[in-house]
């Protein structure tokens, strides 16, 4: 297994712009990752339930191996599945992520979704646990409404890390976002493109016009512009992957960010 377990902390520094994993599987999955670590990427995100942790872990173990990377310098996030976020299942179900990665210790865990077999009681303190024992190096939770932050939060010994929802220019959630600058934590936002559908919104292309760039550079520079949030945009090929990461240095207008902010049009992509 690649990397020694460290000591908990106490705090996470995200890169503005990480790599989502969702529907990379495969060989072609590996080789995207690895693709992604060699551009600059240092924030790799996958679930249980995508299937593909074995995949995103042989991509990185490429890149360790071959000196691209080194462990210390990439995050890498996984979730535990409503049906294994019982007290019981949270430890097996966590090292047999961490056998598919090929890792001793996941960066960070996220509860995935406050549903299933979630109690906020029990199975934080599973992951307590998980972190006393250097499986976990920091905690988060991902799809939950502020007063499940809260509670988490109440719950929990080891301090909040993140919150991962979805958030894009057709799905704002501003309240999250206070809630994460308040607290501390960072806010990752999936889903940044909406599905490709930033390129329907008008008030994004219209930016995108103003700047000469793409309605998806500019969809993730409104994000990483914000406090508080970083995003983790899904790409498989090298140039998909090298714009999403070079959408963070576009710099918008709050007149920009204001056209964005007031789209009238909702449509989220991943409702419970």
């Amino acid at each position: 297994m690649a990397g020694a377990t460290d000591p908990p902390e106490t705090t996470l520094d995200l890169p503005p712009v990480g790599l989502g994993t969702m529907g990379l599987d495969g060989d072609d999955g590996a080789r995207a990752v690895g693709t992604a670590l060699d551009l600059g990427y240092r924030h790799l995100d996958t679930a249980q339930v995508y299937g593909n942790e074995a995949s995103v872990g042989a991509g990185l173990a490429a890149a360790l191996y071959d000196g691209t990377v080194a462990r210390g310098d990439v995050t890498v996030a996984t979730k535990t599945w409503i049906d294994r976020l019982a007290p019981e299942d949270v430890r097996p179900s966590t090292e047999a992520s961490l056998d598919r990665l090929g890792l001793d210790a996941v960066d960070l865990l996220y509860v995935h979704r406050p549903k299933g077999r979630y109690d906020p009681e029990g199975t934080l303190a599973a992951y307590d646990r998980l972190v006393d024992d250097g499986l976990v190096r920091h905690v988060g939770v991902s799809n939950f409404a502020p007063p499940e932050l809260d509670e988490a939060m109440d719950r929990l010994d080891a301090p909040l890390a993140a919150h991962q929802t979805e958030y894009h220019p057709l799905f704002r959630r501003p309240a999250l976002r206070e809630h994460a600058v308040e607290h501390g934590y960072a806010l990752v936002a999936y889903s940044p493109l909406a599905g490709g559908r930033v390129r329907e919104v008008e008030a994004v292309r219209a930016v995108a016009e103003r700047h000469d760039a793409t309605p998806e550079a500019v969809a993730v520079a409104w994000l990483v512009g914000k406090e508080g949030v970083v995003t983790i945009p899904k790409a498989s090929s090298e140039a998909h992957l090298r714009a999403n990461l070079a959408a963070a240095d576009l710099e918008l207008d709050p007149e920009d960010e204001a056209r964005i902010d007031a789209v009238e049009r909702e449509e989220e992509l991943f409702p419970e």
